[in-house]
């Protein structure tokens, strides 16, 4: 079944539209949010370059707790962006990857993180702005 048909088939048999993130209950919002979440966005771009260990994203992550970072992972493996490879080895071994749609997600994520990093100065020149005009 395609996004559409998801979306909701009203109770008249007809498909509802075409999905848009600002119409509200739109599918698509959930899955914004799932890759603009704090921890969505860093798992993505922690993994653009390389598979990882459970404990080594952790690592990579700074600040994740085990439960969040599980949480994230299964979120955006179920979305279809991670790929979860679970090793029969003693002790497990499990690696997650990004799978080509989360590659292409993963992208724009990272640019994003690279343009707020590149702009920090400005926006904390914006911020003084702004709270200085507002003191009394």
């Amino acid at each position: 079944m395609g996004v559409s048909d998801k979306a909701g088939a009203v109770a008249t048999g007809t498909l509802a539209p075409p999905p848009n993130v600002n119409r509200a209950g739109c599918p698509s919002r959930v899955v914004l949010e799932h890759v603009t979440s704090r921890w969505g966005v860093l798992v993505l771009a922690a993994l653009r370059e390389r598979s990882y260990r459970f404990s080594e994203l952790r690592r990579e992550v700074g600040g994740v707790s085990e439960k969040m970072l599980a949480q994230t992972l299964q979120t955006l493996e179920r979305d279809g962006f991670l790929h979860r490879d679970a090793k029969p080895v003693i002790p497990p071994r499990v690696d997650y990857s990004l799978t080509p749609m989360g590659h292409e997600v993963a992208e724009q994520v990272w640019t994003l993180t690279r343009w707020v990093e590149s702009r920090l100065d400005d926006v904390f020149e914006a911020r003084d702005a702004y709270d200085g005009s507002r003191e009394p």
